[in-house]
């Protein structure tokens, strides 16, 4: 069906009012956007410092053979004894000793038949120390000088001493204050770039808390706890949002 030319006309200036309006709105829209986007900053700032351990897990172990399980018992509280005497010495007290651990030897030996046979051969009996003490350095020379049990006959053995740091929460507040200044810092830097300037604090989110090895670069998503070094890097983030003017 054909329609009036005036009718087309009509249509056509609909359409293209109808598409304005969309174009406009979706202008005015974007603008908004941009206006409610740019009072906002979020930035990630990031704290680290130095710290010594002030705690540290010191274990030894020791252990006796015996044909018999009386013999190797007696022999066991011998070396106890001499332990216990040797931390005394050291003016350390504030010990822990283990249960005793036993362990049935065996050897195979070979029969009239030609056929071999597992029999007991005896007892192994063993026993640990464990000592926390905040005298870290003292405790790490009681380490070096346990070799002189070793000389009494003991078969003592230490293992690597942990080493903690027990201010961690603490520490954790004071990088978050600290993060936080340095995200500050940032988001200034940037919004000076712009010409505004930064105001309040709207929100902080404290990510992955590290405790690493002194000039280590490990990280973890979920964090670490370093036990192994005297000298740790306590570090922290921080993703803060602050409102501009």
């Amino acid at each position: 069906m054909n329609l009036p030319r005036p009718h087309w006309v009509g249509v056509a200036a609909g359409l293209s009012l109808a598409a304005a309006l969309i174009a406009s709105t979706m202008l005015v829209t974007s603008a908004w956007l941009r206006i409610a986007e740019s009072q906002n900053i979020t930035v990630t700032g990031s704290a680290r410092k130095m710290v010594h351990s002030d705690l540290i897990i010191w274990r030894g172990s020791f252990s006796v053979e015996g044909a018999t399980l009386l013999e190797a018992q007696r022999g066991l509280k011998r070396d106890l004894e001499k332990v216990e005497a040797f931390l005394a010495a050291k003016s350390f007290t504030n010990f822990s000793t283990s249960p005793i651990s036993i362990q049935e030897l065996r050897s195979r030996q070979k029969t009239e038949d030609g056929s071999f046979q597992d029999k007991a051969a005896g007892f192994r009996l063993s026993q640990s120390v464990e000592l926390r003490s905040p005298e870290v350095e003292r405790t790490l020379q009681l380490s070096r000088d346990s070799t002189s049990l070793v000389e009494l006959g003991v078969v003592f053995a230490t293992g690597a001493p942990e080493f903690i740091y027990t201010k961690a929460g603490e520490a954790k507040v004071e990088m978050l204050a600290e993060a936080t200044k340095d995200a500050r810092a940032r988001a200034e830097q940037i919004a000076g770039q712009g010409g505004r300037r930064v105001d309040h604090l709207r929100s902080a989110r404290m990510g992955v808390f590290q405790i690493t090895p002194l000039h280590s670069l490990q990280t973890s998503w979920e964090g670490l706890n370093d036990t192994s070094s005297l000298e740790k890097t306590v570090s922290a983030v921080v993703t803060a949002t602050f409102a501009m003017k």
